[in-house]
């Protein structure tokens, strides 16, 4: 077995280092870290371990935010939506069943596998983030796509699992499991497995004292135990997460909302449905045209009865549509910031002034290379070029039901109330506009 041992600067997620993290937060750390730390007894039980775990991480973080407790023979569980998203596992700081930076091959390893293969094999639990070992000094954060990749995606201990869990080895007890299954895994286990690990008998003397220069030292760790890094939630600038606003406004823009239903979130189409929005203008055309009678009733089924069968074509559509016209304002802004002349800017309401000049940019410009192009078509576009990608090449649904070059332009858009657009004074804009200059001004 190849151990890589990561420091928690190392695991972190490169922009979410970057985050401030605010004195009060550091401070609340620091508070609750030398409480905990105060609380070690080596003559105590594992349950008095437990309990100090938790207490640490939901004062510092958790706390109204997400359950933590154990799930059958798991020492501790941190929930999202009632399932367990990180698997804790704890150790007196004595216990010689505790794994070190050197041997993963201890109890405390063996133990960790057979949770994550129930949960992942009798449960379908496929939303476990991290796994950790801990005896209260010392950290081993392990995320759950290195068990995925070792462990549950190993067809050979998959099957002794399955196994030993249907009484066909000779023995049920889980310490065969670790003794007989487990352990010999790890010794002859030939991949790598990566892990943070980190021990807060390091950082004491920076959480006792007052000087705002140990931050730096003790920023990592809070973050690392963090809900943003644990439970992988997004953070203000997580290059992976959308902004709020934007994702609200495009959904307004494209005939969307948001809607709670008990602990999920729904995207539906709008109870008030807005005319000149793209959904609504594709239904509208899709209905008055009789596009649906084009579209096979066998092997592609896009609803149960005709409004169903309209809303689903309508919106695959738009998502269609909406992919790429997004990827070309991303494009757009590569053309600008590497050429620096707004003769690459084309994706606005001047150069694009309807759905059907829209319709030539996808299919005219971005799909052909400049010799395939028309004369008109390379003195309008000429700082386009030409993209090799499937996405701008006729979707059957197109081909079966409409183009977006059957819209109608003439149709307008209340803009939304929370919306980005501005006034020359700054204040916020109302009123309505056709959805393409909304959709090109808005982004």
């Amino acid at each position: 077995m190849l151990l890589k041992q990561l420091t928690p600067v190392q695991s972190l997620n490169k922009a979410y280092r970057k985050e401030k993290v605010a004195r009060a937060e550091i401070e609340l750390f620091k508070k609750n870290l030398n409480g905990f730390i105060a609380s070690i007894n080596l003559k105590e039980s594992e349950e008095h371990v437990k309990n100090n775990v938790t207490k640490f991480l939901y004062d510092t973080y958790y706390n109204g935010k997400n359950q933590i407790n154990t799930k059958g023979r798991i020492d501790l569980a941190i929930y999202e939506d009632k399932k367990p998203v990180v698997i804790i596992e704890a150790k007196r700081p004595s216990s010689t069943d505790m794994v070190t930076a050197k041997n993963l091959n201890a109890k405390a390893m063996h133990e960790l596998i057979l949770y994550y293969l129930r949960e992942r094999i009798d449960e379908g639990n496929i939303d476990i983030k991290y796994l950790v070992a801990t005896n209260m000094y010392e950290w081993f954060i392990f995320d759950a796509t290195v068990f995925d990749k070792v462990f549950y995606k190993n067809s050979a201990l998959a099957k002794d699992y399955v196994d030993w869990k249907g009484g066909r080895k000779t023995n049920t007890t889980t310490d065969f499991f670790y003794t007989a299954i487990a352990a010999p895994f790890l010794k002859n286990l030939k991949e790598e497995i990566a892990f943070t690990w980190f021990d807060f008998r390091d950082v004491e003397k920076a959480a006792t004292n007052n000087d705002p220069k140990d931050d730096k030292v003790l920023k990592p760790l809070y973050q690392l135990l963090s809900p943003a890094h644990l439970l992988k939630q997004p953070f203000a600038n997580d290059s992976n997460s959308l902004d709020t606003k934007f994702y609200s406004e495009l959904l307004h823009i494209v005939g969307l909302e948001e809607k709670k239903d008990g602990g999920k979130k729904l995207i539906q189409r709008k109870e008030k449905p807005d005319a000149g929005s793209l959904l609504e203008n594709a239904i509208t055309i899709l209905l008055a045209e009789d596009r649906l009678r084009k579209l096979p009733r066998e092997g592609v089924d896009f609803g149960k009865d005709k409004e169903e069968r309209l809303f689903n074509v309508a919106l695959e559509l738009c998502i269609t549509w909406i992919n790429r016209i997004l990827f070309l304002k991303l494009l757009e802004g590569q053309l600008l910031n590497y050429h620096g002349d707004k003769r690459y800017s084309f994706l606005d309401f001047k150069t694009i002034p309807n759905y059907d000049e829209l319709n030539k940019l996808f299919f005219q410009v971005l799909a052909k290379t400049n010799k395939e192009r028309t004369a008109a078509i390379r003195e309008k576009f000429q700082h386009v070029p030409y993209l090799n990608s499937s996405l701008f090449e006729t979707s059957a649904l197109e081909d079966d039901a409409l183009r977006i070059n059957s819209l109608d332009d003439s149709l307008k858009l209340r803009i939304a109330n929370s919306t980005v657009l501005k006034t020359e004074n700054g204040k916020k804009r109302e009123g309505e506009m056709t959805t393409l200059q909304y959709l090109f001004e808005f982004l």
